[in-house]
């Protein structure tokens, strides 16, 4: 399987102009032409991080993005507002153009976050251990996925050739950009969009699960290099489905995620 060019060294490139050229690290598994959701998912995520806050103790705690159409291997420009300020919480808002074109839309709940303000409470399921390497081996029938070589992935269960649940340790091997080291947030975000794939319950080469939206809900961010999740998919028979994850790090669980999904025969 061919590997990423060790040219590449980031997700993006950042241009003059407020612009970000996305490299081929960001490319999915079906079109080389097109991104994977993941990586300017992440950018946008960026965007939001760096836009400020109130306070320099908010923290996004939840991130809702909806997919208007696919995201072309293009420049991408990202801009932000607040849309409803405040001293506690905030709601943010990120457009991502592509082409000339919004291809995502996300809105994010900034929340203070003061450590010793609340009691811990609530399950806190412990997460499996880390697999050795193991060999990477992406969907049947695709030969090269960037945005696949640009993460390490260790399955505990499933894979990406097996039907089914999964439940995967991931670790993102590029920075998003250039000199800028991942947020615990971009960690967790590069991942997130693939779990409709790991989970898939009907074969890829002759089916298609597109997701239309994504919204994820951390009470904490990771803090450690690895993350994780244990991801499902639930098909209805009229073409509507959905994908749940448990996302979690080494100490513990960190939140959930859903998909809502576009079911069609290819």
């Amino acid at each position: 399987m061919t590997e990423l060019d060790p040219s590449i060294l980031s997700f993006y490139e950042p241009l003059p102009d407020g612009s970000f050229r996305s490299t081929q690290a960001t490319v999915g598994p079906w079109d080389r032409r097109l991104q994977h959701g993941s990586p300017p998912i992440s950018l946008m995520a960026r965007a939001l991080e760096q836009s400020i806050p109130s306070s320099p103790s908010m923290r996004i705690s939840r991130l809702s993005v909806e997919f208007l159409g696919p995201v072309p291997l293009a420049d991408v420009q990202i801009t932000t507002e607040c849309v409803r300020p405040g001293r506690r919480v905030e709601l943010w808002s990120a457009n991502l153009e592509a082409s000339g074109r919004s291809a995502l839309r996300a809105t994010s709940w900034k929340i203070l976050a003061e450590p010793g303000r609340s009691t811990e409470a609530g399950s806190d399921e412990r997460p499996p251990p880390i697999p050795a390497a193991q060999p990477r081996e992406l969907f049947e029938g695709v030969d090269w996925v960037g945005y696949g070589h640009a993460l390490e992935w260790r399955f505990v269960s499933g894979s990406f050739v097996e039907l089914g649940p999964a439940v995967v340790w991931t670790r993102a091997l590029l920075p998003l950009v250039p000199g800028e080291p991942i947020t615990p947030l971009q960690r967790v975000l590069l991942m997130l969009d693939s779990a409709n794939g790991v989970s898939a319950e009907l074969p890829a080469k002759s089916w298609t699960f597109v997701p239309v939206d994504f919204t994820v809900v951390l009470y904490r961010h990771p803090r450690s290099e690895w993350v994780g999740m244990d991801a499902r998919s639930v098909i209805g028979n009229d073409g509507v489905g959905m994908t749940h994850a448990r996302i979690f790090d080494e100490e513990g669980t960190l939140g959930r995620s859903v998909h809502t999904l576009f079911i069609a025969r290819r």
